[in-house]
């Protein structure tokens, strides 16, 4: 490996950058939610003072918390929540305050951690260090010269990663829609794959969590907390099924053997968390092992950190 290469564990620290000794009492905001005293997100001290807060949120300062209030005492907490993000995220959209906002709007995301259904804009998400959720598939084929595997490279024209290598297929899970419903539509869009084929032979095949730090290789502000959840899948296509771009994200699609793909990762060509994706595709298959790496333990844990956010309802 030259000097250059990334190894898989520098490939997934870049993505699981937030740090593990972080004091997060003494750096960062805490996001409060009505009626539940458990953080449901980190937010920098630069990032509250500039948000153009609505009086549905209090700024406290001494406790380093950010407390959303219920207007309606109980009755109806998941409206006033609703109601108070998509007022304060038009604040910011209209005064067009944060690069990462892009100055648009965006489809709603599910705050996992809530004990109620509470929804926030996707764009708006990193900047209160509300746990996203993404799902991704990835398509392989078995030929004679063994496992090729179907990698997409990125439009030029998309903000984030332009001209990068990606999953298969991948996008953000939509508040009300689950991870499989997703992939189904999103392979439709970027991959033109139908959705018969996809609901017969799609294989769930987990979950990886980590938490990233926004950095200067970023689109927007740095240093923003990120939590992440991604539900992977894999696919195996007949030789003759060909992904194709339907829309204008994807340029065009690849079929590469294992070597190639590992080049590709040594080079840093995949987008961050799509590295991470495929570097959890080649342990479940056999191809990463404790034999040729020996970092396999600190990869795997840290591809399943525990989040510091609920990741499931509770129940009474």
């Amino acid at each position: 490996m030259s000097a250059s290469a990334k190894s898989n564990l520098q490939l997934v620290q870049a993505c699981d950058s937030y740090p593990y000794e972080a004091d997060a009492s003494g750096s960062y905001y805490k996001l409060l939610l009505p009626h539940d005293d458990r953080p449901h997100g980190y937010m920098l001290a630069d990032i509250v003072r500039k948000i153009p807060w609505t009086t549905d949120f209090e700024v406290r300062d001494e406790e380093r918390t950010v407390q959303l209030r219920d207007a309606s005492d109980g009755k109806d907490t998941s409206a006033v929540c609703d109601a108070a993000f998509s007022e304060v995220v038009t604040r910011i959209v209209d005064q067009d305050l944060f690069e990462v906002v892009h100055g648009q709007h965006s489809e709603l995301f599910q705050v996992l951690s809530a004990k109620y259904p509470v929804k926030i804009e996707r764009f708006a998400a990193p900047l209160f260090g509300i746990v996203s959720r993404g799902a991704h598939l990835t398509a392989y084929v078995r030929t004679s010269t063994g496992m090729k595997i179907w990698v997409p490279r990125r439009s030029s024209n998309v903000k984030s990663f332009p001209n990068m290598l990606d999953t298969t297929v991948a996008g953000g899970i939509r508040a009300g829609e689950s991870p499989f419903e997703t992939i189904i539509h999103e392979a439709d869009e970027e991959a033109s794959l139908p959705a018969d084929l996809l609901r017969r032979e799609v294989v769930s095949s987990g979950t990886l969590t980590y938490i990233s730090t926004s950095g200067e290789n970023d689109i927007g502000e740095t240093g923003l907390v990120v939590p992440d959840i991604v539900y992977v899948y894999d696919i195996e296509l007949k030789e003759d099924v060909v992904p194709k771009p339907r829309d204008d994200e994807v340029k065009e699609f690849y079929l590469l053997g294992i070597e190639e793909v590992k080049k590709c990762l040594a080079n840093s060509e995949f987008k961050t968390n799509c590295a991470v994706v495929m570097i959890d595709f080649f342990i479940r298959h056999g191809i990463v092992t404790a034999d040729n790496d020996e970092d396999l333990v600190e990869i795997c844990q840290r591809m399943h950190r525990r989040l510091p956010f609920s990741t499931f309802k509770e129940h009474n």
